[in-house]
């Protein structure tokens, strides 16, 4: 497409030529030719000098940064102090092994200001000529640097850890299960008992306790005969009540004192650890740390030395095992004194380490 100057110059130059053939007579035809051609060259000159000098002004740019993916399907850019290059011909130097994304690399071509992509991700740049100013982030590949040739080796491993951690927090389930004919009584029954269970359970706990009906339910017992329909002989009702304690020593009074008030099914007691975050925090410092152990091991291994660390991943610090106290157990040791060792708790993490080493 020529520049909007040219198509200005051409304007003219056609009104000129339509005057002129309004004005000569038919014996002026040979002057008429001869103006057509002269109007043909100073076209073609125009657009040449113009041509020449784009040509000129892109060979003057030179660009200095890192390679970087684009949104662009296949992309490349340049990013050099905050601007961004779209190369318009990655694919000539994507063979080349320092041609990745973080390597630096210097450029010289041109922009082109009528070049159009899908997003316009940066300016568009035609590279005439790229070679790298230094070794960018690799794994296993050569590298020269002023004449020394080495070798870096990447290198994946895994630290695991595992700290013990004292709970916090105690979780007790009890229910209230009663059973009669009717409905109603089952419900009844088990409302008063209850509510005594609970006012023993608050006493018990303490002011600080948190306490919450975990379940309710009111369900038919049937009894099944071959060839009979189901037969109801009564209902069962259901309340159970779940307390959250932080003062691990009141665990055993709290559950011998609902056992007392009415508590028949005690579903069990689990410990966890609430404030875990610096547990966790010290169980990923020493998985790091057993991971960099291994790094070194493999570098001095290979008569090398480690250069950078690529990449760390935290592959989850996972909470820790809640011991869970069988029901059947608590409910046979709830009329005496109910003793309850609290015991300690793991908590575990994993690290993944890329590491490059050189190896000489």
């Amino acid at each position: 497409m020529a520049p909007p100057n040219v198509h200005y110059l051409a304007l003219v130059l056609f009104f000129l030529r339509r005057r002129i053939d309004i004005e000569f007579s038919k014996e002026t035809v040979m002057i008429r030719k001869l103006f057509t051609i002269f109007v043909a060259l100073v076209l073609v000159a125009t657009l040449a000098t113009q041509h020449g000098l784009a040509e000129a002004g892109a060979t003057q740019n030179r660009v200095r940064g890192r390679l970087q993916k684009t949104v662009e399907p296949g992309g490349w850019l340049i990013v050099a102090d905050g601007q961004k290059y779209l190369l318009l011909n990655a694919q000539r130097f994507q063979n080349e092994s320092w041609f990745r994304e973080g390597g630096e690399v210097e450029a010289s071509g041109g922009a082109r200001s009528d070049a159009m992509t899908t997003y316009m991700e940066g300016t568009p740049f035609e590279v005439r000529s790229m070679r790298p100013l230094a070794q960018g982030p690799a794994g296993g590949n050569q590298a020269t640097s002023g004449g020394d040739t080495r070798r870096l080796t990447r290198v994946t491993v895994s630290g695991d850890s595992i700290v013990q951690a004292q709970p916090d927090t105690a979780l007790i389930t009890v229910s209230v299960v009663t059973q009669s004919k009717r409905a109603i009584d089952a419900q009844q029954e088990n409302a008063a008992k209850s509510d005594a269970v609970v006012r023993a359970l608050k006493a018990a706990a303490g002011a600080g306790a948190e306490v919450k009906t975990s379940g309710y339910s009111l369900q038919p017992q049937r009894v099944y005969r071959e060839n009979q329909p189901p037969t109801i002989t009564g209902y069962e009702a259901r309340n159970s009540v779940t307390v959250t304690l932080s003062d691990l020593t009141k665990v055993g009074a709290v559950i011998d004192a609902t056992a007392m008030a009415g508590a028949n099914d005690i579903a069990g007691i689990s410990f966890t650890l609430r404030r875990d975050r610096p547990a966790r925090d010290e169980a990923l410092a020493q998985a790091t740390r057993e991971a960099m152990g291994k790094v070194r091991v493999i570098a001095e291994a290979l008569a090398g030395r480690l250069v950078r660390i690529v990449e760390v991943q935290e592959e989850g610090t996972m909470r820790p095992p809640v011991p869970v106290y069988d029901k059947m157990e608590m409910t046979r040791v709830a009329a005496a004194q109910t003793p309850i060792e609290v015991g300690s708790l793991e908590v575990t993490s994993r690290v993944l380490l890329i590491a490059e080493i050189d190896g000489g």
